[in-house]
């Protein structure tokens, strides 16, 4: 078995909209990226590509290649399920943290939750999401950060 942890973040700013976990979430800013700059979907590749010792985003998603300019994050996570899969692995869980002081992310995290399990082919009971503050103190005032944790198991299915 093997433990991956993925951590992105980002800023608010430019012209995108608000995507988190797969879903466009309605809000007055998006976040500024070379791709949706969805950070629960960059975190969750991020602990998906560590824990099978895969290197990380930025390797196999550069953000110099005009390839994935404004491309799709579902996209990123299919191609990292596909790269973690032809190793053996199966995802046994996900668990995720948003944290956001803005916008309120609690209505949209059962639609992130069936976005993500659609996109990895695994039930829903096998992925989390929550969301938190940072009580004021700290940068989720400026833009939004995530954490991934993940677990994978090789060769055995669940």
């Amino acid at each position: 078995m093997r433990i991956g942890h993925g951590y992105d973040v980002h800023r608010f700013g430019g012209e995108k909209k608000l995507m988190l976990g797969g879903v466009c979430v309605p809000f007055e800013k998006g976040l500024i990226a070379h791709s949706d700059g969805d950070v629960v979907l960059h975190a969750l590749c991020d602990a998906l590509l560590g824990a099978s010792a895969s290197r990380d985003i930025g390797f196999h998603f550069p953000d110099n290649d005009e390839r994935y300019r404004n491309i799709s994050s579902i996209e990123l996570l299919k191609t990292v399920f596909d790269i973690i899969t032809a190793k053996g692995f199966v995802i046994i869980n996900c668990d995720i943290t948003v944290i956001a002081e803005r916008p309120r992310l609690s209505p949209y995290i059962p639609d992130m939750i069936k976005t993500i399990s659609q996109a990895l082919g695994i039930t829903e009971d096998r992925i989390n999401v929550k969301a938190t503050t940072e009580e004021g103190l700290g940068l989720a005032g400026n833009g939004i950060g995530c954490h991934a944790v993940c677990l994978l198991d090789k060769g055995n299915d669940i």
